[in-house]
């Protein structure tokens, strides 16, 4: 009997089951709110864009400047507007300039390479840029990206190095009932049809977050690309699933986190998916390792939670573990009714324990804290990893850059 294939589909086909009706609902009403409002003055962004330049009449200009010292001047069409607010990042809130050539304008201070999310308000209302298609995709939050580069690169910028290949399938998920897609990372060099087997890394996202969230905003794959070609980390396979067991967790009219019981229901179902649905499916089409030497589990935020309690409380199958910023459905300081089963006797089984959190984390921080001292009371060897900065992907950047050369070493 042929074996179920997995449907594949581009990265820009969709993203999901509760993206494509979460996601396109948010960035449809922000688009279609903002159009109406540019039509309502007598202009559109094509129509002042077209103004300014007007010796160029067949470009748009470019509404995100990256200059040489790292300042960043952004662009946004006026028409009638009164007010325009860039938020770029965690920074401040900068009021724009109106300028006789049609356009807001506001330039920042030199910032350090990283990649910026940011968003506009105009006359109170949040729009993403509408000259720049590149989206970092959130249920809630979407917001518009930009580059300050760093030289030499970055690990998360693309090099001339070889690349690996990211694939996007469609799956039914009978837990959650409905249709949901996961993304697959392969590394340079891959070919279905050899013999060669590699490790896994299953790399879940954070809340709100869609589940390309590790590739078209964390640069994981780029990450690897570039570590892969430096002999810094091993090849392997990473799959990056949706991680909601119950996507009411992310409804926009429900509790969210707030609920214990619900957010109890999402971490048991997703745990139930992984075993039930992502793991057979992924064994099934792509030539991994078994066993827990040749497995890890990772994520951020509720998808480090997610990796703490699937990894730990599964040690037969899962022997690497890494929680970036995480949360575990608790603050502590007692993890006991988290992790029932854990003790100094699994420091034999476990091949790595990561648990890093920025120093400046306003939303997990004392969790982590509460976390590491429970660790250590009770004998369990781990890495604990304190990064500058908050909750943000600057952070989680950084620690896959550090984490993900350790996994695989034996």
């Amino acid at each position: 009997m042929p074996k179920r294939r997995l449907t594949p589909a581009t990265q820009s086909d969709s993203t999901g089951a509760i993206s494509r009706r979460q996601f396109s609902a948010t960035t449809l009403a922000a688009s279609a709110v903002y159009a109406l409002g540019m039509l309502a003055t007598g202009t559109t962004a094509a129509q002042a864009a077209k103004k300014a330049a007007a010796k160029s009449w067949n470009q748009l200009p470019v509404s995100s400047h990256v200059h040489t010292d790292g300042r960043i001047t952004f662009l946004l069409p006026v028409g009638k507007s009164k007010r325009a607010v860039l938020t770029l990042g965690s920074q401040k809130p900068m009021s724009m300039i109106s300028g006789a050539d049609g356009y807001w304008h506001v330039t920042t201070g030199p910032l350090p390479p990283e990649i910026y999310s940011y968003t506009f308000e105009v006359d109170g209302l949040r729009i993403l840029d509408p000259l720049n298609p590149w989206v970092k995709k959130n249920l809630f939050y979407p917001s518009s990206l930009v580059l300050v580069p760093a030289s030499p690169p970055a690990p998360w910028q693309t090099a001339h190095v070889p690349h690996g290949a990211v694939t996007e399938h469609f799956y039914h998920s009978p837990i959650a009932g409905d249709e949901r897609n996961i993304f697959v990372y392969t590394p340079p060099n891959y070919n279905p049809r050899a013999t060669q087997q590699y490790p896994v890394l299953y790399l879940l996202h954070g809340y709100s977050d869609v589940a390309s969230a590790w590739t078209a905003t964390g640069r994981a794959n780029i990450m690897l690309d570039n570590l892969i070609a430096a002999k810094k980390a091993t090849p392997m396979i990473v799959v990056m699933p949706l991680g909601y067991g119950d996507d009411r967790v992310v409804s926009r009219t429900g509790p969210g986190l707030g609920d214990k019981r619900l957010f109890s229901r999402n971490m048991r179902n997703f745990q139930a998916q992984m075993f039930t649905e992502i793991m057979p499916l992924v064994a099934k089409h792509y030539p991994i390792k078994t066993g827990p030497a040749h497995t890890a589990i990772a994520g951020l935020s509720m998808g480090g939670g997610e990796a703490l309690v699937v990894g730990l409380n599964n040690l037969n199958t899962f022997g690497w573990v890494g929680g970036l910023s995480s949360y575990c459905g608790t603050d502590g300081p007692d993890f006991s009714h988290v992790f029932p089963h854990l003790s100094s006797h699994d420091n034999a089984r476990i091949k790595m324990l990561g648990v890093a959190c920025g120093r400046r984390d306003p939303i997990v921080l004392q969790g982590n804290r509460n976390l590491n001292a429970w660790l250590t009371a009770h004998d369990i060897r781990f890495k604990g990893i304190w990064t500058p900065g908050g909750h943000q992907w600057r952070v989680w950047r950084n620690n896959f850059i550090h984490f993900a050369p350790l996994l695989f070493k034996v």
